[in-house]
């Protein structure tokens, strides 16, 4: 895969609202991640489907749209949304490697410490303070799963549904850039559809 050697188009989803983050959570554990109290708000909900439908009549997305997505409930009901809107038949695909970034020791805090963990990110991809999963070892997971959809599709709309840290060091690796410059790049708001190779 060389910088412009993608066979298919990439988008990113980022999920909306979700009841975590109204209460100003962090939620990065794969078990709590899944369970549907954990899923988006009415105001998620809202959010996804106008943005899906504003990328569907801009004529970014369509019905031939190949899903993909976290397995967590708040991407999961955010890709169903998706995938309604856009007149999807294929099923979604949930894929672990999509799944939120391990937070570590602030697994349940507040969400006001993000910002701590990026700012190791800046200085070292591979910092682990805290016991947080690294920029690194999500770039490497991400760029496993990009391979495997590399060599299972050609020339098709891939719509990756997944959580902001996620989707910025995705982009960041499409862009050929350190994982430790994924807050470099502009922030996925919550429930944005953006082109990402």
């Amino acid at each position: 895969m060389g910088p412009m050697g993608f066979r298919n188009t990439y988008f990113a989803l980022r999920h909306g609202e979700s009841r975590p983050n109204v209460r100003g959570l962090i939620l990065s554990g794969l078990r709590d991640g899944k369970k549907w109290r954990n899923t988006l708000t009415k105001n998620g909900r809202d959010q996804v489907a106008a943005s899906v439908r504003e990328a569907r009549d801009a004529g970014m997305l369509d019905g031939t749209a190949v899903i993909y997505s976290s397995p967590f409930s708040r991407c999961v009901r955010t890709a169903k949304i998706a995938r309604t809107i856009l007149g999807v038949r294929e099923r979604i695909v949930f894929d672990d490697r999509l799944r939120e970034r391990w937070f570590g020791d602030w697994e349940g805090t507040s969400n006001a410490n993000y910002p701590k963990v990026w700012e190791g990110d800046a200085l070292d991809p591979r910092h682990k303070t805290a016991n947080v999963e690294s920029a690194a070892e999500v770039r490497d997971r991400v760029r496993g799963l990009i391979e495997d959809l590399e060599g299972r599709y050609e020339g098709r709309s891939i719509l990756l549904v997944s959580h902001g840290d996620i989707l910025q060091i995705t982009q960041a690796f499409f862009e050929q850039r350190s994982p430790a410059e994924h807050r470099m790049l502009a922030p996925l708001r919550v429930a944005e559809v953006r082109r990402i190779n």
